[in-house]
């Protein structure tokens, strides 16, 4: 009598599967789907602020969300060197820590999608407010993740609106060349090409773009219809 055969299933495969069936089960279990949402625009478009209430809309209808931002990421995970070399050296704050530059830019966004997919793997409606510049870091981004669960959203206002805005008054720094390499001033923003949601920030409240967003969700199944 033959044995019938099996495929060899590596760690990764197995690992992967597992995570593949508890993701379901946590989505299912919540009514909602895993999705990362990133919100991308100019410096002082109101990225932050968006991501923020659609996150408390969301706590509001039991939806389990995460707010990930320059506020919370930029302090720990991706921290400037001076920020690490008390603690850790100047070796390390070099190696480690990111600054503004091209680089330190890709290399900010690549860890953010990375963290923001574990959320989604852990069931989590995962919130990204990040100017994130380039076209080619948020695509990156997307291709993490399956088809689907990457809902890129433009929060679109014109530069001398977020310049008159300015509320940590970085434009102001840049146009004075105390800061280099600022988006939109000497460093260029790429606009979305086929954002799944664009959002006009300079003409709506916000509230009515948390409600934008919201809507863009339940038509895509992505969280339950507000009963």
């Amino acid at each position: 009598m033959s044995k019938k055969f099996v495929p060899h299933l590596t760690a990764l495969a197995v690992a992967a599967m597992l995570t593949s069936l508890v993701q379901s089960a946590r989505a299912e279990a919540k009514g909602q789907r895993p999705v990362v949402v990133w919100f991308t625009g100019l410096s002082g478009c109101g990225k932050s602020t968006l991501a923020n209430l659609v996150d408390h809309r969301l706590h509001s209808r039991g939806v389990r969300s995460f707010v990930l931002d320059g506020d919370n990421v930029r302090l720990g995970l991706n921290a400037a060197p001076a920020l690490l070399r008390e603690r850790h050296g100047d070796d390390f704050a070099r190696r480690f820590g990111l600054g503004f530059a091209a680089q330190d830019r890709e290399e900010n966004i690549r860890r953010i999608g990375a963290v923001a997919e574990l959320f989604a793997q852990a069931g989590i409606v995962a919130l990204t407010a990040f100017i994130s510049p380039y076209r080619r870091d948020r695509d990156a981004v997307r291709a993490m993740l399956p088809q689907g669960d990457f809902v890129e959203v433009h929060v679109r206002a014109p530069l001398e609106i977020c310049e008159q805005r300015d509320p940590k008054g970085l434009y102001k720094k840049a146009r004075a060349g105390e800061i280099k390499g600022f988006t939109g001033i000497d460093d260029p923003y790429e606009e979305p090409l086929a954002a799944e949601l664009a959002v006009d920030s300079a003409n709506t409240p916000a509230e009515q773009l948390a409600d934008q967003v919201l809507a863009w969700l339940e038509r895509a199944g992505k969280i339950p219809p507000r009963s």
